[in-house]
């Protein structure tokens, strides 16, 4: 019998790759291609469709052809993104009628103000288990129906699309048939009712957006259509749809209710398991559909969001010019035994949980004249173990809820520093697996169990191997000691950018 594999289309926020997995979830070929950060001014973030669509199909191939495999040994292929973004096109062209609005934007800040001032939020946040904020799809989407020429006319005569990232894929790979997107990404648009499963009129009203814009919501992991053959040689059935932090919890096989892990991508992410009701959060977590394997009742789960964490590491690349690849930001911060009293917060674009405020700016403190490139360095690894255990700290208590240990992932998990950090931050094991990207494992193991290449959960856990587990090594003193600090950081980087710099 001809060996079949998983194709798992992995775009994320400043890279695109793909990932050919086998039968035993272990990677057989990839390939990953950074695209363009569009900035056009302060506080906005934008990606080009068309690029982002040209780089996954490249680095698809790419894949395929490093596993050294053809299209017709790829059973499915399974599809995860970043979730908030998002972009309107043309339905008889394909034509975008302009650049993607990426979650990281802060543009309609304002527009979030006025819908909170005018008591807005309980609806929202009842509706959907997430916050007026600028982060989520809906005040975007409602931004570029209002700027762009002739958008909302279009829209409501039905001759535009609009979705997230997974959408657009999932529309050029099936030329068109297809405008469909998951429950874990129709989620976090602010305008899907995770109750009733199902777009929100009382939200559309709210945000002004026509439904005939909207894809229909499938589930998760089911067949939802067939690439074209000109793709990749043959059809190729698209069988998982999910967004990228539900599917590294996923991917992490965090199954079962109470389990938990982190990804440290361009944001850093924290998802626990809820089971099949959703939890509504009091202290500004979000509550979020998890997925939907098939016709199996909806899984939940609770998510703590950071903005800012491999991103930062960028920042000291291409901002400062401190390091020249991102990978030498470890052996730079390991130079020194400590940051050196500094504390750097990362609030390019705002905070998220458990603080919310989208007007905090970036923060550097304790610099001296002693303070070298590897203090900061120290500093910024540091940042992204901190700004997780806010985010872990303020779920387990909330929920009542020991943490016996914490899976992580993404690529910032490579380095030892930073697990030995947040494992003594947090004062619980860490536990990274021997496959690091999670994310595009998830997507996979959603398609392979819609073609039955993967029978159920156990048969995924039986494939499931660890690399290493980091054990607390920091006294509780000393660990009370810096997370007092690192409050004091924050509370000076909140409510810093006026009205007319957001």
């Amino acid at each position: 019998m001809t060996e079949r594999f998983i194709l798992a289309l992995d775009e994320g926020t400043s890279s695109t790759r793909a990932i050919v997995f086998d039968g035993a979830g272990r990677i057989r070929g990839t390939d990953q291609q950074e695209f363009t950060q569009i900035f056009p001014q302060p506080g906005h973030v934008e990606h080009d469709p068309e690029e982002i669509w040209a780089l996954q199909l490249a680095v698809a191939r790419g894949a395929i052809h490093d596993a050294d495999v053809d299209g017709s040994q790829i059973a499915a292929i399974g599809i995860t993104n970043q979730r908030e973004t998002v972009l309107v096109w043309d339905r008889r062209t394909g034509q975008p009628v302009g650049n993607a609005i990426v979650w990281q934007d802060r543009r309609t800040t304002g527009q979030c103000r006025d819908l909170l001032a005018a008591g807005h939020q309980p609806l929202v946040r009842e509706r959907t288990g997430l916050l007026l904020d600028p982060y989520f799809s809906a005040t975007k989407l409602k931004w570029i129906l209002d700027h762009v020429p002739g958008a909302r006319e279009r829209a409501e005569r039905g001759e535009l699309a609009a979705g997230t990232i997974d959408s657009w894929l999932v529309w050029r790979l099936t030329g068109g048939a297809r405008h469909v997107t998951d429950v874990s990404n129709a989620s976090r648009t602010l305008l899907y009712d995770i109750h009733e499963g199902d777009w929100s009129d009382e939200l559309l009203d709210l945000f002004e957006v026509p439904r005939e814009l909207l894809p229909e919501v499938v589930p998760t992991s089911t067949v939802v259509g067939e690439s074209l053959a000109e793709h990749f040689g043959t059809p190729i059935p698209i069988a998982g749809m999910i967004g990228d932090q539900q599917s590294a919890l996923f991917g992490q096989l965090c199954v079962r209710r109470g389990m938990a892990k982190n990804t440290y991508g361009t944001g850093c992410f924290m998802l626990m398991n809820t089971g099949e009701q959703p939890f509504l959060s009091d202290h500004k977590l979000l509550t979020t559909v998890g997925w939907q394997v098939g016709e199996q009742p909806v899984n939940y789960a609770v998510e703590g969001s950071v903005f800012i964490a491999g991103a930062a590491i960028q920042w000291l690349r291409d901002g400062l010019g401190i390091i020249s690849t991102a990978k030498e930001v470890n052996d730079l911060a390991e130079s020194v035994p400590d940051t050196g009293g500094v504390q750097f917060v990362p609030a390019f674009t705002g905070l998220g949980a458990p603080y919310w405020d989208p007007t905090a700016r970036g923060t550097i403190l304790g610099i001296t004249r002693g303070t070298i490139r590897a203090h900061i360095a120290r500093a910024t690894l540091h940042s992204l173990a901190l700004q997780s255990t806010d985010v872990i700290q303020s779920m387990c208590g909330e929920g009542g809820i020991q943490l016996p240990r914490l899976r992580v992932d993404g690529g910032a998990s490579a380095s030892d520093l930073l697990l030995q950090m947040q494992a003594d931050l947090l004062g619980v094991p860490v536990e990274r697996p021997m496959v690091l990207e999670s994310t595009a494992l998830g997507a996979a193991y959603m398609a392979g169990l819609a073609v039955g290449l993967w029978s159920d959960f156990d048969d995924l856990e039986s494939h499931r191997e660890v690399d290493r587990v980091f054990e607390p090594e920091m006294s509780d003193e000393v660990r009370r000691r810096e997370l007092a600090q690192w409050k004091k950081a924050v509370e000076r980087s909140l409510e810093w950018a006026t009205e007319e710099t957001t």
